[in-house]
């Protein structure tokens, strides 16, 4: 999924317009959605225009589709990214509940933490609709949509050019200034009290005026054991970042960026050692299937 720069969306951007008792919609896309046929939740399950985005291991019960619509004001329309959640297993239900301390269905789990972080300051997608339907105790159904805004890139399809570039004093400063901004974001995202669960460069996106923006928020929560889940935040930032793009400086560097410090102080290498025993975890599981973990690759010259 594609999505946007990072500065904080006005609150009044985000609210929801009930246009039936399970379906609410973002005002300026009402129109849009109306004329689609998208008037309440039955026919957002049917709706099959669009385009299908197959992605292995997410479940039989969830579906994820790719349409356009035309938000008022504007002259073209956009992409829209569309979650089904249809006839949940009741484990699976019982697991999102605890993971959210109540009882909530996946859309509406989902669509509050976007956003409440994009009311903290850290960017999030748009929630375009929301709708969900509950039976005597569990969910029947629910649905998220969210907008795409352009011009933007996951940091794992693209990283800025002076990664890919020549080390020389100007694209150093480069680095270091990506790498600074970057730090910035997780901590703040990580302040919110929020961890993602899933926090790969895949879902990093950055616009091309260099804002950051957090996606896929399926699996965000506040969990009680939050430095645990910190921990592996970082160790999965840490194992998507390729090998021939950062360096162990880089690491380091991003890593003290984070912690707010100039140099490592105790404390912080048990915990940069957490996350790199968390990450040497992932990749033993993921080698024994036949993956390369990015963070191991050789680089392009053999080294």
């Amino acid at each position: 999924m594609t999505t946007a720069p990072s500065k904080p969306n006005p609150t009044s951007r985000r609210e929801l317009t009930r246009v039936s008792p399970s379906l609410g919609v973002c005002p300026e896309f009402h129109n849009a959605l109306m004329e689609l046929g998208l008037t309440s939740l039955e026919t957002v399950f049917a709706f099959e225009p669009g385009r299908d985005l197959v992605k292995a291991n997410i479940g039989r019960f969830r579906r994820r589709l790719q349409f356009e619509a035309t938000p008022i004001g504007s002259k073209r329309p956009v992409r829209v990214f569309l979650k089904r959640y249809d006839a949940p297993p009741i484990l699976r239900q019982l697991g999102n509940w605890l993971l959210h301390h109540r009882k909530v269905s996946f859309a509406s789990a989902e669509r509050e933490a976007a956003d409440q972080l994009a009311a903290a300051g850290v960017n999030t997608p748009r929630v375009v609709a929301c709708g969900e339907r509950w039976g005597i105790l569990f969910e029947q159904r629910s649905f998220l949509m969210v907008e795409e805004i352009e011009d933007s890139q996951s940091l794992e399809r693209k990283l800025p050019a002076c990664f890919a570039e020549p080390a020389t004093p100007e694209t150093l400063r480069a680095r270091r200034s990506f790498i600074r901004r970057l730090a910035s974001f997780i901590e703040r995202f990580h302040k919110t009290g929020y961890r993602h669960r899933d926090l790969y460069l895949s879902h990093i996106f950055q616009s091309d005026t260099g804002e950051f923006c957090l996606i896929d928020l399926a699996r965000a929560s506040r969990p009680i054991l939050r430095r645990r889940f910190q921990i592996k935040d970082l160790a999965q930032l840490h194992y998507s970042a390729p090998a021939s793009r950062f360096s162990r400086t880089d690491r380091v560097r991003f890593f003290l960026d984070y912690v707010g410090r100039r140099r490592l102080l105790p404390r912080d290498k048990l915990f940069l050692r957490a996350i790199l025993r968390k990450a040497g975890r992932m990749a033993r599981h993921n080698v024994k299937h036949g993956a390369v973990p990015p963070f191991l690759e050789r680089k392009a010259d053999g080294r």
